[in-house]
């Protein structure tokens, strides 16, 4: 790794600020590593001098580490951010202000490498020649300027995300949603599928019942019988509702099929 790759750890429990900066000097040959306590001093740290990745525990003294990323991205040059914590539940509001990867304690060797390759921007497959680290699991690359890009979704004890784009439909199961993957796998979320439907709408996902959300893309029938509607999505039929059945019928005729 480069040696002017310059880190920002923020923590205010030491064991783990000290764990951190380890495995960035010891594993990836960080060369420079800074830390601060809380907010302020974190700050303070980036107001001085750039920095190529922070680092930022969520529950940190004054500013909470989603609020410094936030702050973070005002920067004219701001640095990618990576949240390290104990705590699951803030992962959405995390990528909703733009962090471009989320780990859970404790972190290992190999989940860190992902986070900071995906920070440092490697194209798609892309290792760094010193480490040998990959960008992200499975070779993908999230776009810096997307932040919805991908779901993380808590497996076996660490956070996975999973792309947006390998999504075939969302079914609502509570104040949970179930994501149904183009590989046959599904993702229980704690998320309420109206607020999926909020951060997907600009990428082609639809409403089509209370229950479903699609990506239009993927959809490749619509049918009506007896006053009943349902799409095609992946193999897999999903009943429309009638409040939905109008704009979706419409979404159709605008793109050129012949409906029902």
């Amino acid at each position: 790794m480069r040696g002017r790759v310059a880190a920002l750890v923020i923590d205010n429990e030491t064991r783990a600020r000290n764990d951190l900066c380890f495995l960035l000097r010891s594993a990836f040959g960080v060369a420079r590593v800074e830390t601060a306590r809380d907010s302020s001093e974190a700050l303070r740290h980036v107001q001085r001098r750039q920095f190529d990745v922070v680092f930022t525990e969520v529950v940190i003294p004054g500013l909470d580490g989603i609020e410094v990323a936030n702050v973070l991205r005002q920067f004219t040059s701001p640095p990618p951010v990576v949240i390290v914590t104990a705590h699951d539940e803030y992962a959405v509001r995390a990528f909703e202000v733009g962090a471009c990867d989320y780990l859970l304690k404790p972190v290992s060797r190999a989940r860190l490498g992902v986070a900071l390759g995906r920070a440092l921007k490697r194209t798609p497959g892309q290792a760094t020649p010193a480490t040998g680290y990959p960008v992200a699991e499975g070779g993908e690359e999230l776009a810096a300027d997307d932040p919805v890009a991908a779901i993380p979704v808590e497996t076996g004890g660490r956070t996975r995300l999973i792309a947006r784009e390998e999504v075939r439909w969302v079914e609502a199961q509570g104040d949970y949603v179930r994501l149904h993957m183009a590989d046959g796998e599904a993702h229980l979320v704690r998320m309420p599928i109206s607020r999926l439907e909020e951060m997907w709408a600009d990428f082609g996902f639809m409403r089509i019942h209370r229950g479903y959300l699609v990506p239009f893309r993927h959809v490749t029938e619509f049918s009506a019988a007896g006053g009943n509607h349902s799409v095609t999505v992946a193999g897999q039929s999903l009943p429309v509702s009638r409040r939905h059945a109008r704009n979706l019928r419409d979404r159709f005729l605008g793109a050129g099929w012949r409906v029902p």
